[in-house]
């Protein structure tokens, strides 16, 4: 995923802000300590919708998520484009970092790099613009994000009762992993190189590392 801001907006219900009609605190704290400042959900819906970039929800908080660099966002739209074409004809669609999620269980809205949905999709009650029901879910890793990507994000995630795949995407070098849900377990595969290849059993297609790591060469020559 792209990064959580270093400096960020937290927002709260105050109504005179730099950040607009909402309380700004900048810094490296992501709480608030009063809970009058807490947001609900229908507050951090009509807040998102109106901003100009993205924010997550968690627990009454807004975290303001930062852009990400060249190489995230074409490995992004390079899986993004190789599952819409290994997907095509079937009804699976496939979603890029606008698309919101949440996980009803805990009550995060987030915003994954790539996800899946195949069949009808399930939108949170009032909010047809955040789905419920993925299939699968990616995000490409960040130094700044990997640790919550592979902790307490990927704990969420595979929360989702509709979820069979999470993807892992190093953006460093070509490595993928894969955790698939067993029966009572997940079960990691990885592939590592840029011949390799990594099968997606629940959504039964294979990527290629050379297809979603296409280009990636060029922007280390600039």
């Amino acid at each position: 995923m792209r990064g959580l801001a270093r400096g960020f907006c937290v927002y709260g219900l105050e109504k005179d802000s730099p950040c607009g009609p909402i309380h700004a605190i900048f810094g490296m704290t992501m709480a608030l300590t009063k809970a009058n400042h807490r947001l609900t959900e229908a507050q951090y819906l009509e807040i998102e919708r109106a901003a100009d970039f993205k924010s997550e929800f968690f627990d009454g908080e807004m975290f303001a998520m930062a852009g990400g660099s060249r190489r995230h966002s074409l490995i992004a739209s390079n899986l993004i484009r190789e599952l819409g074409n290994q997907l095509k004809g079937r009804p699976c669609v496939v979603y890029n970092s606008d698309l919101r999620i949440k996980i009803e269980t805990s009550g995060l809205y987030t915003y994954p790099d790539a996800s899946v949905v195949c069949g009808a999709s399930k939108s949170v009650t009032g909010a047809d613009d955040t789905i419920v029901n993925p299939v699968l879910l990616a995000e490409v890793l960040s130094d700044s994000t990997e640790a919550y990507d592979r902790g307490r994000k990927s704990e969420q995630y595979r929360q989702i009762p509709s979820l069979r795949e999470y993807l892992l995407i190093n953006q460093n070098e070509p490595h993928i992993e894969l955790m698939v849900r067993g029966e009572n377990k997940w079960i990691l595969h990885e592939a590592s190189g840029a011949n390799a290849r990594i099968e997606l059993p629940a959504l039964e297609i294979t990527l290629s590392l050379t297809e979603i790591y296409l280009n990636v060469s060029l922007l280390d020559e600039d």
